[in-house]
């Protein structure tokens, strides 16, 4: 008899947690800052929920941080059909707490410009 192991994930700890408040620092949603919905420990990843900072337009301002599109096919609540804009993932490299942001900006505006 051949005994199959489950495929396991193993638990990796991520510096960032659902909830937190984050800036993302690298690719197309760089500079954007949000809250973390979801962690997506096999792809790892966050969904974050935020506002577009650099919007000027208040309507604007409740933007997707990085959105994605998504189709939906037909059924009773939706008989036509139809597309949905939904928050993509971004991989957890690329973000960094809010907080850790700013006390980095601070350490390095107080640096002198000498060297």
């Amino acid at each position: 008899m051949i005994r199959r192991t489950m495929n396991k994930v193993p638990k990796i700890r991520f510096h960032v947690r659902r909830g937190d408040e984050v800036i993302v620092i690298s690719g197309s949603a760089k500079g954007r800052r949000g809250k973390i919905t979801r962690v997506l420990t096999k792809r790892q990843a966050v969904v974050l929920e935020g506002t577009d900072e650099r919007s000027k337009d208040q309507d604007d301002r409740r933007r997707l941080v990085k959105p994605v599109l998504h189709s939906l096919r037909k059924s009773q609540q939706n008989p036509q059909g139809g597309l949905l804009w939904l928050e993509g993932p971004i991989h957890i490299s690329n973000v960094m707490k809010a907080e850790e942001f700013a006390r980095r900006q601070e350490s390095s505006a107080a640096k002198p410009e000498g060297r």
